[in-house]
């Protein structure tokens, strides 16, 4: 059985699944997206997606397409029909077709929606954390709205590539202050010399993180203490740890900081227990 994808109303097999070559989205990066981690063929952190997409599109001005439980099972259907049990699923919602104008267009256009599902497979994402990955910097060439989830990457995009060539996973950007911001598909976090673990403050125009926002939590019930302050690559690179989140990497150590290694070069154990916490915690509030 094929991949089969939901594109405006209908589930198409993925092949030959294609929106309009008017479609906002396609063209003025004029839409939003999320991404759902999928743990035994559930949603994990549904809600702050949920309430993630509601306010990107809301930021944009861009109606909800449909209610949020009929969105719901719009996704499952995706799951099921594509046997996801372990996986990532993916929303993308755009201002939908017109013809072409830089201007919003008159009122009438429906929201263009498209969701697929992928597999993960867990046993080889938990051989790459018990290894680490490294990170790469980057300037932050970003506009002042990442806090707005949009399709408008490519500035990501350059730095993904930049760190694939380096053999790295991700990049972090940089700020015009020498402080990363988050990284290129993550948030970044580092555990100090003190054991405190820091990450950058939302305030600082980075996406508000769901899994972040979910580790948040799960740091706060262990009793860690955690701080919402910046730090430079050079105190990432001196830190004893430092790690990435997000719905695909879940939370990733990173072993190394453009090639330089971070404390003694291997997964630390508070990003190790905290990405078992977290993926109990996902399952177990999965919906």
């Amino acid at each position: 059985m094929g991949r089969i994808a939901y594109v405006n109303g209908r589930f198409v097999p993925h092949g030959e699944a294609f929106v309009h070559i008017e479609d906002r989205g396609y063209q003025f990066a004029d839409a939003v997206y999320e991404v759902w981690a999928v743990f035994d063929g559930r949603l994990a952190d549904a809600e702050g997606h949920f309430a993630r997409l509601e306010r990107s599109l809301a930021e944009l001005g861009i109606v909800m397409p449909m209610s949020r439980a009929a969105l719901t099972l719009v996704l499952k259907e995706t799951l099921r029909r594509n046997r996801i049990r372990e996986g990532l699923l993916y929303l993308q919602v755009s201002r939908g077709v017109a013809p072409r104008d830089h201007a919003f267009p008159a009122e009438g256009v429906r929201p263009a929606v498209i969701v697929t599902a992928s597999r993960v497979d867990r046993a080889a994402a938990e051989a790459r954390a018990a290894r680490g990955v490294g990170v790469v910097t980057t300037p932050e060439n970003r506009w002042g709205r990442c806090d707005i989830k949009t399709v408008g990457l490519l500035p990501n995009v350059l730095a993904k590539q930049k760190a694939r060539e380096a053999g790295a996973v991700e990049a972090w950007f940089v700020d015009e202050l020498g402080l990363v911001t988050e990284g290129a598909s993550s948030n970044a976090w580092i555990v100090d010399g003190d054991g405190v673990l820091r990450t950058r403050d939302t305030n600082a125009n980075i996406l508000r993180g769901v899994t972040r926002l979910s580790l948040m939590e799960v740091i706060r019930e262990a009793g860690l203490k955690v701080e919402e302050r910046p730090f430079t690559p050079e105190e990432a690179r001196s830190a004893r740890e430092a790690f990435i989140t997000g719905a695909g990497t879940i939370v990733l150590p990173v072993v190394s900081v453009d090639g330089k290694p971070v404390g003694d070069g291997s997964p630390g154990p508070v990003a190790s227990r905290l990405r078992r916490l977290y993926i109990e915690r996902a399952k177990a509030r999965s919906v």
